[in-house]
């Protein structure tokens, strides 16, 4: 099998006592590459610097995300905006909107999103898209900016039968399947049933939402095996065919990364 995991923080301090141990790990396991997306100004340098110590396996992507928003964020963008020019990044992210938490800057958060899409356009590169309790301001900002124009993946995508015919409707997206979908109360699995394997990436977002049976763990590159498993029940197909469909589907949306 060659997984990849298409969003993970396994550049988070948290991670600095035994990282070298969970890629080896995640390598026998037949993870071929994490893609890493950017979460604010304070986290580039060390973004940069293992993907630069992991050369080939770990990507990095490039992004404000909707929780950094704030009123800073023009200085922000430019910043950020600058990095696109001095490297190579495997996709835009993680942009979007989030309004679990805070709602103080919902202006601010569409204006940022909105702007970071443009900058997928221009530089032709797909989006990690995250969205909470805001999948019709996320849609709205997509439309205004051009569907057509854009590629990317819902990340941690949980949302709603018609929140899905949407993302669905947008033909270059596909959906970012974590451990939610190992979750006993989680109606994932059959809203999954209403699409196919053909629109499904895996990710961890590591050290976030680890699946079943490892809850309340920091999550690893590893466990997604977990998820896959959960994903080749789902529709009923072997794990090995599983894997290559989901393999074909990253790289159809992050077409440089091995």
């Amino acid at each position: 099998m060659h997984l990849i995991d298409t969003h993970s923080h396994l550049y988070l301090e948290e991670f600095d006592p035994d990282r070298e141990e969970l890629v080896h790990l995640a390598k026998e396991n037949g993870i071929v590459s994490l893609l890493f997306p950017n979460i604010d100004r304070e986290s580039v340098s060390r973004l940069h610097k293992i993907c630069d110590y992991y050369p080939d396996f770990c990507y990095p992507m490039m992004g404000l995300h909707p929780t950094s928003v704030s009123a800073n964020y023009v200085s922000e963008l430019i910043y950020l905006e600058s990095l696109l020019s001095k490297r190579m990044y495997c996709g835009i992210g993680e942009i979007g909107i989030d309004l679990y938490w805070d709602k103080t800057f919902l202006k601010e958060q569409k204006l940022v999103f909105e702007e970071q899409l443009r900058w997928s356009i221009e530089m032709k590169l797909p989006v990690s898209i995250h969205t909470r309790n805001a999948f019709p301001e996320v849609f709205d900002s997509i439309f205004k900016v051009g569907a057509d124009k854009l590629s990317g993946v819902f990340h941690s995508f949980s949302g709603t039968e018609d929140e899905l015919r949407i993302v669905l409707s947008l033909k270059n997206f596909k959906l970012g399947i974590n451990g939610i979908v190992t979750y006993k109360n989680s109606d994932l699995p059959i809203i999954l049933k209403q699409t196919t394997m053909k629109n499904i990436v895996l990710e961890t977002d590591a050290p976030y939402l680890p699946p079943v049976p490892f809850r309340g763990r920091r999550n690893v590159p590893v466990y997604m095996l977990e998820t896959l498993k959960k994903v080749a029940e789902i529709f009923e197909i072997p794990l090995e065919k599983a894997a290559s469909i989901i393999e074909k589907n990253t790289k159809e949306i992050f077409a440089f990364v091995r």
